[in-house]
């Protein structure tokens, strides 16, 4: 039997520890890297704003003046929106597709009355889920544009 000596044993298990480095190494390079999940707030905020488009179009199509007190609150909303929408996040946001106006609109593609009514009703109605798991600035901006929509539902079904 052949004795091994320390300088041997323990250059013998540098080769070895690596080896297995090196091995590790290659096998990591193979790995395709993983996504970045989107930001949570961010797709929040690029889902209203797709939004407050969709709403100021459909206010942008009705027929009376006196909606555009309405269509100037969503356009602001929309602008705030739009300012806390990090610029990394907006410059690769992809284009919104164009509203389209069914669910209300006549044949000339102008919308009703009634049909802006509902659109407020239902989107007063999804901002408090909106809310849950937001950033308290972002959910009481939320909340506030919520309100607005109620009041609107409320001012259409009342005084148009």
């Amino acid at each position: 039997m052949r004795s091994v000596s320390r300088r041997a044993l323990l250059r013998g298990g540098a080769l070895g520890v690596a080896a297995v480095a090196a091995a590790g190494c290659a096998a990591e390079e193979r790995v395709p890297p993983v996504a970045e999940r989107p930001d949570p707030e961010t797709v929040l905020l690029r889902e209203l704003i797709a939004g407050k488009e969709r709403t100021v179009a459909l206010y942008a199509s009705a027929p009376s003046a006196r909606l555009v007190p309405f269509r100037r609150r969503h356009e602001a909303h929309l602008a705030e929106l739009r300012r806390r929408l990090p610029p990394a996040a907006s410059a690769s946001a992809t284009p919104t597709p164009s509203p389209s106006l069914s669910g209300g609109a006549s044949a000339g593609g102008k919308v009703s009355v009634r049909a802006l009514r509902d659109l407020e009703r239902r989107a007063a109605a999804l901002r408090a889920r909106q809310v849950e798991g937001a950033s308290p600035p972002l959910a009481q901006l939320i909340a506030s544009i919520g309100a607005c929509e109620a009041a609107h539902a409320l001012a259409l079904s009342r005084s148009l």
